[in-house]
C-alpha cells in the first residue's frame, strides 16, 4: 500500500512546513535597521486608512440618525432658513460628516500613533506619546473656544450689524460653513505650544529664535487670524489675543524645559568631577 502522507517519498525532505506563513508586524527601527520594507508602510497605511474610514462611517450613521437630538444644539437658537428639499439633505450630510470626523479624531490619532511608532526612534516616541493627549485636550479647548466665544460673539455681531440696513435670512448651509470656519480652525491652532515643544525636543528651536522672530510671528498670527476668523476687527482681536498668549506660553514652556536640562547637565557634571576626584585620591 502506499503510503498517504507524501513527505514519507522523499526522505531527505524532513523538515517541510506546511503551514501558512504568518505576516509579521514592521519592526520598531534601529541604528543596525533604520529602514523598514516599502510593502510593510503600505501595509500599515493601508490598515490606518481602513480603519479610520470604518471609524468615521460608524460615527456617521449614529450622528444622522439622532439629527433631532443635535440639531439644537448645532443651532444655537439661531434662525435659519432652507431654500429647497436639497438643502436640508446638504445641511444634515455636511453637519453630520463635520461632527463625526472630529468625534473620530481621538481613534485617527491612535493609528496613525500606532503607525508611526515603529518608524521613530526612543527620544521622539516618549515625546509624542506623553503629548497625545494633551494635543486632544487643546483641540478640544479649541473647538469649544470657537463654539462658545468666538462663533456667537461674532455671529450675532453680524446679524444685528446687518439688520440695521437689510432684511437678513440665513440659510442652513450658509449658517454651517460659518459655524465650521468659528471652530475648527481653532482646535488646530492651540497645538501651537505642542507643536514649539516638538521643534525644540528636536533640537530645532531655542528660546532665542522664538524671542527674536516675535514680531515676525505676530504678523503672521495676525495674517492667519484674517484667513480664519469673520472679516471685523472684533473678531479679530477675539482671536488675535488667544494666538499671541498661546504663543508666549510656548517660550515659557520652552524655557522652563531649557532651565531643567541645564541643571541636570551641571548637575551631571558635578557629579563627574566627583567621581574623577575620587579616582585621583
Amino acid at each position: 500500500m502506499e503510503p498517504k502522507n507524501n513527505e514519507n517519498r522523499d526522505p531527505d525532505n524532513k523538515h517541510v512546513n506546511n503551514e501558512p506563513e504568518l505576516v509579521s508586524k514592521r519592526k520598531k527601527v534601529t541604528k543596525e535597521e533604520p529602514y523598514a520594507p516599502l510593502t510593510d508602510h503600505l501595509e500599515d497605511l493601508r490598515s490606518v486608512l481602513i480603519k479610520s474610514a470604518v471609524t468615521i462611517t460608524i460615527w456617521f450613521l449614529i450622528i444622522f440618525s439622532t439629527v433631532g437630538w443635535w440639531f439644537p444644539v448645532v443651532s444655537k437658537g439661531a434662525e435659519i432658513v432652507v431654500l429647497g428639499p436639497f438643502e436640508v439633505i446638504r445641511f444634515y450630510l455636511r453637519t453630520a460628516g463635520a461632527i463625526s470626523i472630529g468625534f473620530s479624531i481621538p481613534f485617527i490619532c491612535w493609528f496613525l500613533w500606532q503607525f508611526m511608532r515603529p518608524g521613530l526612534v526612543d527620544k521622539e516616541t516618549q515625546f509624542l506619546k506623553g503629548s497625545l493627549p494633551v494635543m486632544l485636550l487643546l483641540f478640544v479647548t479649541g473647538l469649544s473656544f470657537g463654539y462658545f466665544i468666538v462663533h456667537p460673539l461674532s455671529y450675532f455681531f453680524l446679524i444685528e450689524m446687518g439688520e440695521q440696513n437689510f432684511n437678513v435670512l440665513v440659510t442652513a448651509d450658509e449658517y454651517m460653513s460659518f459655524l465650521l470656519i468659528t471652530t475648527i480652525p481653532f482646535g488646530l491652532v492651540f497645538q501651537l505650544p505642542v507643536v514649539a515643544l516638538f521643534l525644540h525636543h528636536i533640537e530645532l528651536l531655542t528660546v532665542e529664535v522664538m524671542t527674536t522672530m516675535r514680531k515676525y510671528a505676530y504678523f503672521t498670527l495676525l495674517v492667519i487670524t484674517a484667513l480664519i476668523a469673520p472679516p471685523d476687527v472684533f473678531t479679530h482681536l477675539v482671536t488675535l489675543i488667544p494666538m499671541i498668549l498661546l504663543y508666549e506660553l510656548s517660550i515659557i514652556l520652552i524655557k522652563r524645559k531649557e532651565r531643567k536640562l541645564e541643571a541636570k547637565a551641571a548637575k551631571e557634571e558635578k557629579a563627574k568631577e566627583k567621581t574623577e576626584k575620587k579616582d585621583r585620591k
